[in-house]
């Protein structure tokens, strides 16, 4: 049996800590009296990942060269564990790409441990604009439990969340089937009504997908799926974090009414995140433009094409522009997610040893990751 012994700055004491990593998983954590100056928490988990570094889980000719290289810069950005994200299209491309990702899996033993589940985010979403956001309009459909079988085929079970819109008639017993199968269940791009949005998490919902975006810009001053899903506490608000898609008022807000323990920082981020500055032409979006702030917006507007940041630059926002403390931010990307992936994130005894070492000088710089206990980056 292979031990590892780890080192680094804990984000909540500020103290230095020795992780021994024993098989692959956490035996030992004990403060230490050694100088370190870089942090060492457990990976980080993104829930919603689209594309990365040039690579898109919704390209027409996704490849296992794209689950493998998508994985590949995950680990780079400090991410150990993340759910590939696939945006509303007909049956048969959903289940052709599930199909190449259960294959990236059974191919490459990394892969298969980055990825704990699959993401789909629609067909099952609001039709109408501003609500429904790049989603392409003529493949928006109702929930079908018919539908979910065909894709779990594909994917050989690999489908572990799903975003909809719960105004639907057959949103509510669509919800519970799949909350009995073990399948999250995110509220998202959605113009339901708070009675809808409350059957829906009375039926099992438990996360909402991208809160304060996928909605049209002018709704309801009051009767809004934006109250409704902040003032449930059985739901779980997703966020992203990256100074663009939520102005850093609406975010603290946010924040303070779900609270620590129930936001979950996302990245959402597309095939043009880590990507240099300059137009682009992209299947969803048409022409866009990346400026050099990592704003992505269609080509002569101000209108969002989608997320370029990491989650370790979300985290970097909190703490800098928010002033989030360092562990909660951490939390938020670790822990807080982690519950919606077999418990991973956690920096414990007996858990995986998927760990990262940080500084924090200027902004958060991922210095080295752990898979396993097996030095990846």
């Amino acid at each position: 049996m292979r031990t590892v012994a780890i080192s680094g700055l804990d984000p909540q004491s500020g103290r230095s800590i020795t992780v021994t990593v024993e098989g692959g998983f956490i035996a030992h954590i004990e403060e230490t009296d050694a100088d370190m100056e870089s942090y060492l928490s457990a990976g980080l988990v993104d829930l919603q990942v689209n594309g990365v570094a040039g690579y898109d889980f919704n390209e027409e000719q996704i490849s296992i060269d794209t689950v493998t290289n998508v994985t590949a810069a995950m680990l780079v950005s400090g991410v150990t564990c993340f759910a590939p994200t696939l945006i509303t299209a007909s049956e048969e491309a959903l289940c052709r790409r599930l199909k190449v990702i259960v294959e990236a899996r059974t191919s490459n033993c990394r892969v298969a441990a980055c990825i704990p589940f699959v993401h789909v985010e629609g067909p099952h979403i609001s039709p109408l604009d501003g609500f429904r956001g790049a989603h392409p309009a003529e493949f928006v459909r109702p929930p079908s439990i018919t539908e979910f079988n065909r894709w779990q085929e594909a994917a050989s079970g690999l489908v572990g969340m799903v975003t909809l819109s719960p105004h639907y008639d057959e949103s509510a017993d669509y919800i519970a089937e799949l909350t009995r199968r073990g399948v999250h269940i995110a509220i998202g791009h959605t113009h339901a009504t708070p009675e809808q949005i409350n059957q829906a998490v009375d039926a099992g919902a438990s996360l909402s997908t991208h809160l304060g975006n996928g909605v049209a810009q002018q709704i309801p001053r009051h009767r809004n799926p934006i109250w409704s899903q902040l003032a449930d506490d059985r739901l779980s608000a997703a966020l992203i974090a990256d100074g663009h898609h939520l102005p850093d008022d609406v975010l603290k807000v946010m924040l303070r009414v779900k609270g620590v323990g129930r936001s979950v920082l996302v990245s959402d981020s597309v095939a043009l995140a880590g990507m240099p500055a300059g137009i682009y032409t992209t299947p969803v979006g048409g022409n866009v433009e990346l400026r050099p702030d990592g704003r992505l917006c269609v080509l002569g507007s101000e209108l969002l094409a989608g997320s370029t940041a990491s989650v370790a630059q979300c985290i970097n926002h909190l703490v800098r522009a928010i002033g989030i403390p360092l562990h909660d931010a951490i939390a938020m990307a670790t822990v807080n997610p982690g519950r919606f992936a077999d418990g991973r994130g956690q920096l414990a005894i007996g858990s995986r040893a998927d760990l990262i070492r940080f500084r924090m000088s200027g902004e958060l710089t991922i210095e080295n990751v752990w898979l396993a206990g097996e030095l990846v980056h």
